[in-house]
C-alpha cells in the first residue's frame, strides 16, 4: 500500500501529496496485521511524518490485531522520540477530550477497550464472588484480587502509614492483604469501605468488625461520603470503576486527606498495554496536581507474572513487567 511505502522511506512532501489527495488515507490499515499508517511512521522513527499524519486526523491509539500502539512499534525500533511524541499527544487528547466530554475510544477495538476496562460497577456488585486459594473471583472467572499483589500492597501499606498511630482508610477490601498489613503497623483508627455483599460477608466471618480500631462502612464509596472523616493515610483499590470514578473520588482527597497526609492507590490503570498505561498515569498525575496534590511514582519491578499465576482466571487485569506506585501528596 503506497502510503505504507511513503511513509517508512520518510518521503514527507509524497506523503502530504497522498494526505492532500485523499484526506481519509489516514484510515487504511493493513489487511493482515491492522497496522496504520502511524504505526509505519513509528516504526520508521519518522517524527516529520508523524506530525504530518496527527495533523491530517490520524487517531493517536489504533491498535494492531495483537493489540499493539503505534508507540510501541517505534519504541521496539529504539525510537524513544516516538514514544515521547505519541505520549504527549495521547495526554493531549484525551484531556481535552474529557474537558469537552465526548467519547475517547472510538478508534479502539472491542477487546482492547475490555482489556482497558473494568468490568460495570452495578454488574460487579451483582456478581456472585469466590474466595480460593488465595483468589478471588467473580462468576464469570475474571480476577477481582490475587495473591500475587501482596508485595505490593506491603509497599503501599508502608506509604500511607509510615509510623504507628496514623488513621487511615482503606477503600476496597477484597482479599484483605493491605487491612492486614496496616494492622500490623498500629494505626490509631481503621476505616475500611466495602461495598460487594459476598466480600462484606467474608470479612465478618474472619472478624473484621470485631477488632477494636476498625470501622467498616458498608456500601460504595460515592454512598458513605457523608461518613468520612479526615485521614492520616488513603488507600483506594476499587473492582469495575474505570478512571471517571478515581478521578471523582481524587476530588474528595481535599476534603478527607489531613494536610500532611499521605494518599496512594492501586495503579493498575490500562494495565496490559505499557504506553495506554503511561498515558493514565500521567493524566492521573495531572488531574492530582490541578487539586494541589503532588505525586512521586516509584517503579517496581514485578518481574513476569507466568501463565500459571492466571490458571483458572479469565481476565488478566495486569500483564505489565513495571508497576508505577504512587505515593501523593498537597504540594507544600
Amino acid at each position: 500500500m503506497e502510503i505504507f511505502d511513503v511513509v517508512t522511506a520518510n518521503n514527507l512532501p509524497k506523503l502530504k501529496e497522498l494526505l492532500a489527495a485523499d484526506p481519509d488515507a489516514v484510515h487504511i490499515r493493513h489487511p493482515e496485521t491492522n497496522a496504520s499508517p502511524l504505526h509505519y511512521a513509528a516504526a520508521a522513527g519518522s517524527i516529520p511524518a508523524i506530525e504530518a499524519l496527527l495533523e491530517a486526523g490520524h487517531p493517536w491509539n489504533e491498535v494492531t490485531f495483537d493489540h499493539k500502539s503505534a508507540a510501541e512499534w517505534g519504541i521496539e525500533k529504539g525510537h524513544q522520540e516516538v514514544w515521547d511524541r505519541l505520549l504527549a499527544e495521547g495526554i493531549r487528547v484525551e484531556m481535552l477530550l474529557a474537558i469537552l466530554g465526548k467519547p475517547q475510544e472510538e478508534n479502539l477495538d472491542e477487546d482492547t477497550k475490555k482489556q482497558l476496562h473494568p468490568i460495570d460497577d452495578n454488574d460487579f456488585l451483582k456478581k456472585k464472588l469466590t474466595y480460593t486459594d488465595g483468589l478471588l473471583v467473580d462468576d464469570a472467572g475474571n480476577g477481582v484480587m490475587m495473591g500475587w499483589e501482596a508485595p505490593l500492597m506491603v509497599k503501599h501499606a508502608e506509604i500511607i502509614a509510615p509510623v504507628p498511630g496514623k488513621k487511615v482508610l482503606n477503600v476496597g477490601f477484597g482479599l484483605g492483604i493491605i487491612d492486614t498489613y496496616l494492622q500490623e503497623r498500629l494505626p490509631s483508627s481503621h476505616t475500611i469501605i466495602e461495598a460487594h455483599p459476598d466480600v462484606y460477608a467474608h470479612m465478618i466471618e474472619q472478624g473484621w468488625d470485631k477488632k477494636p480500631n476498625v470501622t467498616i462502612l458498608f456500601g460504595r464509596w460515592q454512598d458513605v461520603v457523608e461518613q468520612l472523616e479526615v485521614y492520616d493515610g488513603i488507600f483506594f483499590d476499587t473492582f469495575g470503576e474505570d478512571y471517571d470514578a478515581l478521578k471523582e473520588f481524587h476530588e474528595l482527597l481535599p476534603n478527607i486527606l489531613a494536610e500532611d497526609g499521605i494518599y496512594s492507590y492501586f495503579n493498575g490503570l490500562a494495565g496490559s498495554n505499557p504506553f495506554f498505561h503511561e498515558v493514565s498515569c500521567a493524566i492521573a498525575e495531572s488531574d492530582l496536581l490541578d487539586m494541589g496534590i503532588t505525586t512521586k511514582l516509584e517503579k517496581i519491578d514485578m518481574g513476569t507474572l507466568g501463565d500459571e499465576v492466571w490458571d483458572g482466571v479469565r481476565r488478566k487485569y495486569w500483564t505489565l513487567p513495571i508497576y508505577n506506585i504512587p505515593t501523593c501528596r498537597f504540594e507544600m
